[in-house]
């Protein structure tokens, strides 16, 4: 379905892309990931359309360049960064919606699954919202619309714990033919909602694997953690992921996605001295 073939960019002389060959084919789920700077964020945008390059980028065999308008038309696309756009939030939700052919009451009603109250803020201009009620935004356009390739740049970034729930959950509900290319800089913020792995280093690929033991994003799991004393921060952090006290600050429970629980495992390895036991399993929200 995707297809690069020996795509290489340039910035000022400096490669970014050095002959990248890749193809992504029906139902991958591809995280793509390296460090900052490893050309990441510049393949996606090759992809899109937004960059000339050397070589070639093909979707079913459309050029996104030359035929970007039918390209976009199949790709809902969450950014990195969001853009700095000054229009108010009903009139970028019922613009995105006439472009690409959809309700935007699909757009409205996955943003609102998020935790975004749109009606509240329909006036508001895009720019003047916090950051997490941006990338739900652009989730909610990306997800609410018809399309067979999804292309995220660290989507779940801004997200706090319940919404990254519901995120996950939106994805397993994606028809299973979908194109999903997640790029993040750490595989274990993805590892676990994909069926294969890109690594870029200095613009080439280092790494293309298939994983076989992908974690169903709908999953949950439910966690009871007992505390040896008392401590702030550890207590913060717990209230951060939804955690609730259930017997004077010592025990504490908490429902953590599945695709999440390496990330929420390493947050709490900071504070192993003071976790007298841990319990996660499988459950439900």
């Amino acid at each position: 379905m995707i297809h690069f073939e020996a795509v290489s960019k340039t910035f000022q002389r400096r490669p970014v892309l050095d002959a990248v060959d890749l193809t992504f084919a029906e139902g991958d789920k591809v995280a793509l990931v390296g460090s900052n700077g490893a050309g990441k964020t510049t393949l996606i945008r090759c992809l899109l359309g937004e960059y000339n390059c050397y070589g070639k980028v093909s979707v079913s065999g459309l050029d996104p360049r030359a035929q970007r308008s039918r390209v976009l038309g199949r790709i809902g696309f969450v950014p990195q960064l969001p853009p700095p756009l000054k229009i108010p939030v009903g009139e970028l939700i019922n613009f995105t919606a006439s472009v690409c052919g959809t309700d935007p009451a699909g757009m409205e009603d996955i943003s609102g699954k998020l935790g975004l109250d749109v009606p509240s803020i329909r006036r508001q201009p895009f720019v003047k919202l916090s950051g997490g009620q941006k990338q739900k935004l652009l989730i909610g356009i990306a997800l609410g619309r018809a399309c067979d390739i999804l292309v995220m740049d660290e989507p779940a970034a801004n997200l706090d714990p319940e919404s990254r729930q519901v995120f996950f959950r939106l994805l397993s509900e994606c028809p299973p033919e979908t194109v999903m290319l997640m790029s993040s800089h750490r595989l274990d913020e993805v590892a676990s909602l994909v069926n294969r792995v890109v690594e870029l280093d200095r613009g080439q690929v280092v790494l293309d694997d298939h994983v076989a033991d992908r974690v169903d994003p709908a999953a949950v799991q439910q966690c009871t953690i007992t505390l040896s004393r008392h401590e702030g921060a550890l207590i913060n952090a717990l209230g951060e992921w939804g955690f609730r006290d259930m017997e004077d600050g010592t025990v504490w429970k908490g429902t953590v996605a599945g695709p999440d629980r390496l990330r929420f495992l390493g947050m709490v390895s900071r504070y192993a001295g003071l976790i007298r036991s841990l319990e996660l399993k499988e459950g439900v929200a």
